[in-house]
């Protein structure tokens, strides 16, 4: 499914729709260019969840954690990892709720996982004209639902 992202305003909303919808051990894969959205979509989910506090990306701590919205999000950010450092972190236990409570999974460059949960949300985001961005969302093993189709 491709989305058209008018502005910044657009991405924000497509991730407050995610947030307010997706259910506890949904898994995000997030891909795009530097600047795509990545970032402002789960501000979104985050603003969907509940979540007040103030999300950012995690490029240096490398994971967030928020844990006052409906449910937790965690925030894992990859882009400065190398695929083998990766699979050092064992971050399948975040998505199989192990020695966390199961919340919502956002993983930013995501293409640098060595491995993939069993089910997830892949979105990639890509730059339009003017300013614009499409994000195209493509289930593995889950459903999207009927709000997320909807758009």
């Amino acid at each position: 499914m491709k989305i058209f992202l008018a502005d910044t305003e657009a991405t924000l909303h497509l991730g407050i729709t995610l947030g307010e919808s997706l259910t506890a051990g949904s898994v995000i894969l997030l891909e795009g260019d530097l600047g795509a959205g990545k970032t402002t979509l789960v501000q979104g989910i985050g603003k969907g969840l509940g979540i007040t506090e103030s999300i950012v990306s995690p490029t240096f701590t490398l994971i967030n954690e928020y844990a006052e919205g409906r449910l937790p999000l965690y925030h894992l950010d990859l882009y400065r990892l190398e695929p083998q450092e990766v699979a050092a972190l064992n971050l399948e236990s975040y998505w199989e709720g192990i020695e966390v409570i199961p919340g919502i999974v956002a993983v930013e460059w995501a293409e640098r996982l060595p491995y993939k949960p069993d089910s997830y949300l892949s979105v990639s985001l890509t730059y339009g004209d003017g300013g614009t961005r499409q994000a195209e969302l493509i289930p593995f093993n889950c459903a999207l639902s009927e709000a997320i189709a909807a758009l």
